[in-house]
């Protein structure tokens, strides 16, 4: 029988499936392809117009034929609305490409390097050594990549973004290969792990996680044995554009396209049933049954949350109701408290979304809405054309399966802080509610008790630093993206001098809400390269604090002028007038401030230090 390019045995064959484990397989298959578009679809949009789409250079290396890869990736990125302009190298010219610092890679300067070396080839290389050596072939294989990765990185600045491999198991030893340090499969392991090691010490150093795709795909869907005799390519058709899609998606989180919010439905959603007609007993969750597949979905989004994603409640519930198995069932493992807004009410689902979208000020196209019914799931993509709304299964039980093949929540960074956001958010509520009681902003805004730690760059916040970089749209002059990489380069380089601002109040810790980079344009003028700031502490005075420091700085070390750049962008509207709002004068493209012109300005925050 053969499904969407993938052969499975005839029932009547030797081996007996259940008629039901088979459909399921089948259906777990085609969830993953629903996710990602064909190959032919990926090549109409390479000839689609590009125009207007941000520019992206990419170098695409493999030991093995990519021309087909490079066509879809630059189709996946059109999705994303990203002009990928990729070099698709020769292949098999990884090493003389990158040791060669005159070679064709370096003279065009790639945004990012994709390599792509192939379990395949691993085990070709592994076959050829003697039995003696292979007990330290991930070793020497490692120290290759990182030789390669370290002339690279200390020649141009690029990301790079590097395939791990495949599992591919020659079945010497059959399962007892695990045993023997000797054998390829465990070398092939072992390698894998040195590289996820590598990636955590070195920031600019990416991997794509091939391995994960091919246990979601089968082996089968992924290689194909005759179109690599006959091509060189090791990547089937139907494998191109779910794997083109990961790259793309690594490279888009990187431009700072990634989803900050869930929202959920409750009913048949993240528990079985409908609480208002079953009541609390009744419903589905926990260890039996289909309740199974709702806890550990919850576990999934508990998960989610931990992380430092926003959850919702968008329900169209009575709002005692639906909150009382948060409370009293035991078998919930989402609670309350973990959720930033819960709506649960009347209206139409579209309508608390919006409300939703303004409380949390975050972008609709940062937001993920998740509900079983399909009339609430196309009522709000027709009506909020920005949100993604997936097409969940019919049956829960393939609920998470669908998911994890759609990635929504790829990220390019992660800092401690963001297991706290949830409760930044409920502070920035208890904020909002308590200003009603106060006669003027002023004197609510001082009885916050504001405070800031201001800072240099340091270990602790760069990685956060570069999240805001990432992250932050609406309040971001520039919109200059930032890797962790790039901001310890700022950071250690005596051409620029950084800030970042923490603030706390009477309610809670913000942690770090905003970072400043200022270039050295010359021993007279500094360049405000960089402002962004986290949305949740806008109209505090955060703003006014953050130019009295810049300016202070500036006195004490001899400059006489601070210009300032706004670029416009889709998201960014909100701090168009910010730098006439502050004093700055327009000069040209750009916007000046005189020093000696300047009088701190008035706020109620002060520094944590005074």
């Amino acid at each position: 029988m053969k499904w969407h390019g993938i052969t499975y045995l005839s029932l009547a064959g030797k081996i007996n499936f259940d008629e039901q484990l088979t459909q399921l397989f089948i259906t777990t298959i085609l969830n993953l392809r629903s996710a990602s578009m064909t190959f032919n679809e990926l090549k109409k949009n390479t000839k689609k117009d590009f125009s207007g789409l941000k520019e992206l250079k990419l170098a695409l290396l493999g030991d093995s034929s990519t021309q087909l890869l490079a066509q879809a990736i630059r189709g996946s990125g059109y999705d994303k609305q990203l002009n990928i302009n990729v070099f698709d190298a020769d292949y098999n010219q990884v090493d003389r490409l990158i040791m060669n610092v005159a070679s064709e890679l370096y003279v065009r300067k790639p945004d990012y390097t994709v390599i792509f070396e192939s379990g395949h080839k691993l085990l070709q290389k592994f076959n050829k050594i003697n039995v003696a050596e292979r007990v330290t072939f991930a070793e020497s294989q490692f120290d290759r990549i990182r030789k390669l990765i370290d002339v690279l990185q200390s020649n141009i600045k690029t990301k790079v973004i590097y395939f791990n491999y495949a599992e591919e198991d020659d079945r010497v030893f059959g399962n007892f290969a695990n045993k023997v340090q000797s054998t390829f499969i465990f070398q092939q392991r072992k390698l894998n792990y040195m590289l996820t090691e590598y990636s955590v010490k070195n920031a600019g150093f990416h991997i794509c996680d091939i391995s994960s795709i091919q246990n979601k795909l089968g082996r089968d869907l992924l290689f194909s044995p005759s179109i690599y005799v006959n091509t060189e390519s090791l990547l089937s058709i139907d494998a191109l554009p779910i794997v083109a899609e990961s790259i793309v998606q690594m490279i888009a989180a990187n431009q700072g396209q990634i989803k900050k919010c869930l929202i959920l439905d409750l009913d048949n959603t993240i528990w079985g049933g409908v609480i208002g007609d079953d009541g609390l007993d009744n419903i589905k969750i926990g260890s039996l049954g289909i309740g199974k597949a709702f806890s550990e979905f919850q576990f999934w989004v508990k998960k989610l949350q931990q992380r430092g994603i926003i959850l919702c409640i968008c329900s169209k519930n009575t709002e005692f109701v639906a909150k009382e198995p948060f409370v009293k069932h035991p078998d919930m493992i989402l609670r309350l408290k973990d959720f930033a807004v819960f709506k649960a009410n009347w209206n139409n689902k579209v309508d608390n979304i919006k409300n939703i979208q303004q409380i949390l000020n975050i972008g609709f196209d940062s937001m993920v809405f998740l509900d079983d019914n399909p009339f609430e799931r196309d009522m709000v993509r027709q009506a909020i054309q920005d949100i993604t709304v997936p097409e969940l299964p019919k049956d829960p039980a393939e609920y998470l399966e669908y998911l994890y093949s759609l990635n929504l929540f790829e990220t390019a960074s992660y800092s401690a802080e963001d297991a706290n956001r949830t409760e930044q958010y409920h502070i920035k509520s208890q904020i909002e509610g308590a200003l009603s009681f106060f006669a003027n902003e002023n004197a609510f805004l001082k009885s916050l008790n504001m405070v800031s730690n201001v800072q240099n760059f340091n270990s602790f916040s760069i990685p956060r630093v570069a999240q805001l970089s990432q992250r932050s749209n609406q309040f971001n002059l520039r919109t200059v993206r930032y890797t962790e990489e790039d901001i310890k380069s700022i950071s250690d380089s005596n051409r620029y001098t950084t800030f970042s601002f923490t603030l706390e109040d009477r309610y809670g810790d913000n942690g770090i809400i905003c970072a400043i980079i200022l270039e050295k344009l010359n021993p007279k003028e500094l360049f405000i390269d960089t402002w962004f700031m986290s949305c949740r502490v806008i109209k505090r005075g955060m703003e006014i604090f953050v130019l009295n420091t810049i300016v202070n700085y500036a006195l004490k070390n001899g400059y006489q002028k601070l210009v300032g750049e706004y670029i416009s962008t889709d998201k960014n509207a909100l701090v168009k007038d910010h730098f006439p709002n502050l004093g700055f004068n327009q000069a040209g493209m750009f916007w000046e401030l005189e020093i000696s012109m300047y009088q701190n300005k008035k706020c109620f925050i002060n520094n944590k230090e005074n």
